[in-house]
């Protein structure tokens, strides 16, 4: 699916782009009613687009050709392991999680839904800044894949105000060091 949206999109952009250059060679033809200072504005504007266009043209080409997701860097990356799966689910007020150990260094792929109404499921270090975050939703699961970078104990928060005792919506993970490791 990815690598069909992938051909959609670069085919679009080859239409704008052909557009914007049409526009551009198009706007060549000058009326002959054109004051002095008109004339200058135009030449000074066609020269600034051509420059724009030949200093990123080749930069947006070259980043397209590295868009397209390529799995075995990921994999080269992440640990060649199946990812831990967590499924989440929202109440109020609570998080019922299916697990809440997880190894760091391994990809954890959470499946977010909600019960009730809708949560937001943010999961925050222990430094307490947001790490990941994902909408819950009842009748929907979102996933969320995440690799833990460090161990120690993470807070998953509500971040939608869902009632009255929603600021005690807080559940734990526990990131431990992978075997053979003393540290991350």
């Amino acid at each position: 699916m990815q690598e069909i949206a992938w051909q959609i999109s670069l085919v679009l952009m080859a239409l704008v782009g052909f557009g914007f250059t049409f526009v551009a060679l198009k706007s060549g033809r000058r009326c002959e009613d054109y004051t002095p200072l008109q004339k200058k504005a135009y030449r000074l504007r066609l020269k600034l687009f051509w420059l724009l266009a030949l200093v990123f043209g080749p930069s947006m080409i070259y980043t397209l050709i590295k868009l397209p997701y390529d799995a075995t860097f990921a994999k080269s990356n992440a640990d060649a392991r199946p990812p831990q799966v967590i499924s989440a689910t929202g109440y109020q007020w609570y998080w019922k999680l299916s697990g809440t150990e997880i190894e760091a260094g391994r990809l954890v792929e959470f499946r977010v839904t909600s019960a009730d109404v809708n949560h937001g499921f943010g999961i925050y270090n222990t430094d307490m800044k947001i790490v990941a975050q994902v909408q819950a939703m009842p009748g929907y699961t979102n996933t969320l894949q995440h690799t833990f970078d460090k161990a120690g104990t993470y807070k998953i928060m509500c971040l939608e105000y869902c009632g009255t005792v929603h600021h005690a919506m807080v559940a734990e993970l526990n990131v431990v060091a992978p075997e053979g490791r003393n540290k991350i």
